[in-house]
């Protein structure tokens, strides 16, 4: 359930809530049939893909497919609620195998986008039928996620009347995501009007997958270079029939695909958080089970839960906006997967640590979802690609709605707090308005330049953004009388004391660790923006924790 209001007279777009929980519970499911612990463990050893199962999930059977693609085509018309509900289930069960899935959808995105009717009836036609799997053919080895500095080109043939019939298509992808089991790739490249994607079919002469790549993690998934040499592709199999389109096509989906690898984090590290919540009831050490230690408890579990409790209130609102038909929310998806990766990474690395001994020991499924988990802080663009995105944008906006962006941020949590004085709003909003006016002073000093400084500034934006979902979900809790309204007030105020923390510390770093600013500006920094009062925000900290854990423990 996210806080978010629905602008009046909007309609969500995607499943209605009993239709995403029965695809919800598909999946589930699987762990029984499917994708038990032993199969899961057994791919993750021997570095299996499991094409079959892959395939099983995709037939006429389960279909999972078809939630992404819609009604018209022979899909589901799901919306963004329901695929992040979905690849989240899937994850938890295994971030590797959720990697292969999400390849089907990841590689249908640019047909999804920005595909004629034709090309839309037969492609995404093949991929509803359930024998299809996909890639999506964009990085390369020089490139990463600068898409602008790709080197596969695709030239096009023309007939004697000098008419497009064709491109050749030369070059190399790298890290691909089922690249070696795929049926059809979208594959990005050159074209004399600038970057365009293509539909490159399994067989065509000249294109070779090549072999799997061995991995750290989600060692259940492939990931193959491709090589284009001289491949030929009709010129209907330029998505969208318009050279020159592929950048365009490319932003489109960034804040929906960014943000599915966040819900891919969530799964993942939510499964590892189970598993040593229940080992913790179970451990006994020095006559008490460890769920009745706070040096358990306060140190590696309930901070975990609170950041994953708050990406998960994050990830929900950004889905109901893009379900109400927002599209330009490349920003939203990079905080998304920024801070869920990152919190996710963090809490599967404590998980690890919170079971000892067995938590490096592979029976326990814990040190295999750390050694998983870590490739979301990576793939679809790294954090620090994030940081740079977050910033850069988010200092423009800034600047643009002369403070009215942040601005807003810090009313919507003063009202809310001035509703509900116990779930941290106010710190929110302290917090919001001194990332207005750090920002401005970042501009006017020239320390854009700074990247490190820029980092710096992205983080803080984060939280308090991720921190601002999380206050609207506790008050709406509350309000509809939820039975967790409690703990979620809790874990609210908890989020604010970190957000808070993260503030001023980020404040300190840019306005004294620059040299930049002198202590007579400092001061008066604090004094305009009374930014020293977030301090206040630890009062009661170790109570809401010990609340906090009762909760998680059942205790």
């Amino acid at each position: 359930m996210s806080g978010f209001e629905i602008p009046e007279g909007v309609e969500l777009g995607g499943l209605d809530d009993e239709s995403r929980q029965m695809v919800a519970d598909t999946v589930r499911q699987l762990r029984k049939r499917l994708l038990t612990k032993e199969k899961i463990l057994e791919y993750d050893k021997k570095e299996i893909f499991p094409e079959e199962i892959v395939r099983e999930l995709l037939g006429q059977d389960i279909g999972l497919q078809l939630l992404f693609i819609p009604e018209e085509y022979g899909g589901m018309g799901g919306g963004a609620r329901d695929c992040c509900a979905v690849v989240r289930e899937m994850c938890k069960i295994c971030l590797g195998v959720g990697t292969g899935f999400f390849a089907v959808q990841l590689g249908s995105d640019p047909i999804l986008v920005g595909a004629t009717d034709e090309q839309k009836e037969k492609w995404l036609g093949k991929i509803a039928e359930g024998d299809t799997l996909v890639a999506y053919a964009v990085t390369e080895a020089n490139a990463g996620s600068n898409l602008a500095a790709l080197k596969t080109r695709a030239e096009p043939v023309t007939d004697a009347d000098g008419n497009v019939t064709a491109y050749k298509i030369n070059g190399t992808k790298q890290f691909i995501s089922t690249g070696a089991y795929a049926d059809f790739v979208t594959c990005l490249a050159n074209t004399p009007q600038g970057p365009s994607f293509f539909v490159v079919e399994k067989g065509t002469p000249g294109f070779e997958q090549g072999k799997g790549e061995e991995k750290h993690g989600i060692r259940a998934s492939n990931t193959s270079p491709l090589t284009f040499t001289d491949v030929t592709v009709p010129a209907e199999n330029l998505i969208g029939n318009i050279p020159g389109q592929g950048l365009k096509q490319a932003n489109k989906v960034f804040g929906y695909t960014r943000l599915m690898v966040a819900a891919m984090a969530l799964g993942a590290a939510e499964s590892a958080m189970e598993i040593a919540v229940s080992y913790a009831k179970e451990r006994i050490q020095f006559g008490t089970p460890l769920s009745e230690k706070q040096g358990y408890t306060h140190k590696l579990i309930v901070p975990n839960a609170v950041r994953l409790a708050a990406a998960e209130a994050y990830i929900d609102e950004i889905a109901i906006r893009l379900d109400a038909g927002e599209s330009d929310l490349q920003v939203e998806g990079s905080m998304g997967k920024l801070f869920t990766t990152e919190a996710a990474n963090l809490a599967a690395d404590q998980c690890m640590q919170a079971l000892g001994g067995y938590g490096y020991i592979s029976e326990y499924e814990v040190e295999k979802i750390k050694r998983d988990v870590k490739i979301t802080c990576i793939y679809e663009g790294t954090s620090e690609i994030q940081q740079n995105i977050i910033s850069t944008f988010r200092w423009k906006t800034s600047r643009k709605s002369k403070g009215k962006f942040y601005g807003g941020i810090a009313e919507n949590m003063l009202e809310i707090h001035s509703r509900h004085r116990n779930i941290g709003a106010r710190y929110y909003g302290l917090a919001a308005g001194t990332v207005n006016e750090l920002t401005d002073r970042v501009h006017e000093s020239r320390l854009t330049k700074q990247q490190h400084i820029m980092f710096a500034l992205a983080d803080t934006m984060t939280w308090v953004e991720v921190g601002a979902a999380m206050a609207r979900k506790a008050a709406k809790l509350t309000e509809d009388n939820d039975p967790a309204a409690e703990k979620y007030r809790a874990m609210s105020r908890i989020f604010a004391n970190e957000t808070a923390a993260l503030t001023l510390k980020n404040v300190l770093q840019i306005l004294c660790g620059t040299g930049t600013f002198d202590t007579d500006i400092l001061k008066d920094f604090t004094d305009s923006t009374g930014c020293d009062e977030l301090n206040m925000s630890y009062q009661g900290i170790v109570k809401d924790m010990d609340r906090v854990a009762d909760f998680l423990f059942e205790r």
